[in-house]
C-alpha cells in the first residue's frame, strides 16, 4: 500500500480507483507552500491540478516520492527537470479535455455568429431586439484553424459538419494528413486573408505569444471573427481591442486571457465579443476522464509497470553513456524545426562515435521531443512522440556508425533541405551545435538565435551587425562557416532578446542574404 497525497479536487470516481487498489488516498486540500513541503514528506504519489506548485524544494522534501500526477494537460506548475533529475516520474491526462474544449469552441463561434447571449441578456432586461442582434451563418463561410492538433482536428471534423469551407496553419502537419481532413494548408497570412471566422489551437511558447498581433490583423480579411479557447496570450488584447474599434476584425470569442483571473478588459465593451472565464476544460465529463485517466497512471507508476502518459524518463532508466546526450537531443530538435520552419516530412537522426555502441532510441524520443515542442497544443513526452510523429506524417530513420572523423560523439539530423549536428564538448562535457547546413560551426544552443547563409563576400558580417545593433540587439556569440565549395558562408548567431520582426523582415530582404532563420533551443 502506498500512500497517495491529493492536493486539489479530483473526481470521486479518480480517489475510488486508486482507494479500491489499495491504497491510503490523503486529501489535503487548499495547502499553503509550507504546508505542502510538510505535507508531502512519506508520500509516494503526489496528484495535483493546476494551481498546486511543485517545485525543486517540494520534491527535494518528498524523498519516497515516486510519481507526480498532474490531473489535466499543462505542466506549468511542475518542474519536470528537477523531477527528471530525482527519478521522479511526471504524468498527465493529456486526452482528458480535448473533446471538451472543441466542443466549447463550436459553442463559442455559434453563440459569437448569433449574439446568442447578448440577445439572452437583452431579454433577461425585459428586452425584445430581434433587428439588433441579427447575426450571420456559419454555412459556407471559411474557417481558418490555427494548430491542427487534437482539439483543433475535432473542430475540423465538427465545422466540416456545418458546411464551413476548412483552412489550416500547422507547420507541423503534412499537406497529406490535412488533405484527408478537408483541410487546406496555408500561410498565416494567407489564412487570415481569406478566413471569415479563426480558431486557434496552439501552445503557449515564446513562437506564438502575441502570434495574433495588430501586423498580423492588419491583414485580415475585413470583418474577421476571431475565436480562442486554448491559451491566454496568444492575441494581443491591445491589437484585438483596436481591430474591433476600427471594424478590421467583426467580433471575437474569448475563454482565456493574457492574464487570469480577468474580470475586467477593454474587451468588455464591445456587444460584438463574447467571453467565458476559461471553461474548455469544465465539464463532469472533462473532470471525470482527468481523474479517472490520473489515478490510472499513478497506480501504473506504483506498480512499477509501463505508464502510457509518462511525460519524463527516469535518469536511473539510461545508460551513463547516453544520459548526458538527452537534453542535447532535445535542443537540436527544437532548432531543426525552427531551421525547417516546421515540420520535414522525413528525418534523419544519426548517431557517430562512442554513442553508436549504445542504445539511442530514447535520444530519437528526445530529438522527437524537440521537434514537436512548440508545435503542439499538450505537453510532448517520451511516450507520445512517436505518435505525434506518425499523426504528423513525419517518417523518421535512424542511423548509426562507430566513426567519427572529427568528434568522440556526435548527434547529426538530416531534411531534404537541412542538416544539423552538435556535440557535447570539453571536461564538463557543454553542448555545442557543430554544424547547420553542411557549414562546420561552433556555437552553443541558446535561446535566441539566428542563422544567416549569405554570399561569400566582405562586408556581409556588418550587415547583420548593424541590422540587430539598429535594434538594440547585442550578439552574445558568433560562429561562421564557409561552404566547401566557397561560393556562400553561415553565420549563426545568438543574441541577448528575440530579433524583431521589422529587422528579420530587413535582413531577410538585404542584398547577399540568400536564407535566414530564428531558432531556439528552449
Amino acid at each position: 500500500m502506498a500512500r497517495v497525497l491529493v492536493t486539489e479536487k479530483l473526481a470521486d470516481r479518480g480517489l475510488q480507483v486508486m482507494a479500491d487498489a489499495g491504497h491510503e488516498v490523503d486529501v489535503r486540500l487548499g495547502l499553503s507552500p509550507d504546508e505542502l513541503i510538510e505535507a508531502v514528506r512519506g508520500a509516494n504519489a503526489l496528484v495535483i491540478r493546476s494551481a498546486t506548485k511543485v517545485t525543486a524544494e517540494v520534491l527535494q522534501a518528498a524523498q519516497g516520492l515516486v510519481v507526480v500526477g498532474r490531473a489535466g494537460i499543462g505542466l506549468d506548475n511542475v518542474d519536470v527537470e528537477e523531477a527528471t533529475k530525482r527519478g521522479v516520474m511526471v504524468v498527465n491526462a493529456p486526452q482528458s479535455n480535448i473533446l471538451s474544449a472543441a466542443e466549447h469552441t463550436m459553442a463559442l463561434l455559434l453563440a459569437q455568429a448569433r449574439n446568442v447571449p447578448q440577445a439572452h441578456a437583452a431579454m433577461m432586461a425585459g428586452k425584445w431586439e430581434r433587428s439588433k442582434w441579427e447575426g450571420v451563418e456559419i454555412h459556407g463561410k471559411t474557417l481558418g484553424v490555427i494548430g491542427l492538433g487534437r482539439v483543433g482536428a475535432l473542430v475540423a471534423q465538427r465545422a466540416l459538419a456545418f458546411g464551413m469551407h476548412l483552412c489550416a496553419y500547422d507547420p507541423y502537419v503534412a499537406p497529406e494528413r490535412a488533405r484527408k481532413m478537408g483541410v487546406e494548408l496555408m500561410s498565416l497570412e494567407d489564412l487570415v486573408a481569406v478566413a471569415d471566422f479563426i480558431t486557434i489551437h496552439l501552445p503557449k511558447t515564446p513562437e506564438t505569444v502575441g502570434l495574433i498581433g495588430a501586423e498580423l490583423l492588419a491583414k485580415a480579411k475585413p470583418g474577421l471573427r476571431v475565436v480562442n479557447v486554448a491559451r491566454g496570450g496568444l492575441i494581443d488584447e491591445d491589437a484585438l481591442v483596436q481591430a474591433l474599434r476600427t471594424g478590421q476584425v467583426g467580433g471575437a470569442a474569448l475563454d482565456v486571457f493574457a492574464k487570469e483571473p480577468c474580470t475586467a478588459s477593454p474587451l468588455f465593451e464591445f456587444d460584438n465579443v463574447v467571453v467565458t472565464p476559461h471553461l474548455g476544460a469544465s465539464t463532469v465529463e472533462a473532470q471525470d476522464k482527468a481523474g479517472i485517466t490520473i489515478a490510472e497512471q499513478v497506480g501504473l507508476a506504483l506498480a512499477g509497470e509501463f505508464v502510457p502518459f509518462a511525460v519524463n524518463v527516469a535518469a536511473s532508466e539510461v545508460s551513463e553513456t547516453v544520459r548526458p546526450f538527452l537534453a542535447l537531443a532535445e535542443q537540436l530538435g527544437r532548432c531543426f524545426a525552427c531551421l525547417n520552419d516546421g515540420l520535414p516530412e522525413h528525418l534523419e537522426v544519426e548517431y557517430q562515435g562512442g554513442l553508436a555502441g549504445s542504445n539511442t532510441s530514447i535520444l530519437t524520443l528526445a530529438v522527437l521531443k524537440g521537434v514537436f515542442a512548440a508545435g503542439t497544443e499538450e505537453p510532448v513526452s517520451y511516450v507520445n512522440a512517436p505518435q505525434l510523429a506518425a499523426e504528423r506524417g513525419l517518417e523518421v530513420r535512424e542511423a548509426s556508425t562507430a566513426t567519427a572523423r572529427e568528434f568522440v560523439n556526435l548527434i547529426t539530423l538530416r531534411s531534404e533541405g537541412h542538416s544539423l549536428a552538435g556535440t557535447l564538448s570539453g571536461s564538463r562535457g557543454e553542448p555545442r551545435i557543430v554544424m547547420v547546413d553542411d557549414h562546420t560551426v561552433e556555437v552553443p544552443p541558446a535561446p535566441h538565435m539566428l542563422v544567416v547563409r549569405n554570399d561569400d563576400r566582405p562586408g556581409m558580417i556588418g550587415v547583420v551587425g548593424m541590422a540587430l545593433g539598429d535594434v538594440g540587439v547585442s550578439i552574445s556569440s558568433m560562429a561562421v562557416g564557409p561552404s566547401r565549395t566557397g561560393n556562400t558562408a553561415l553565420m549563426v548567431l545568438s543574441t541577448d532578446q528575440p530579433i524583431p520582426d521589422p529587422a528579420f523582415a530587413l535582413l531577410k530582404a538585404s542584398d547577399g542574404i540568400l536564407d535566414i532563420h530564428r531558432l531556439t533551443s528552449i
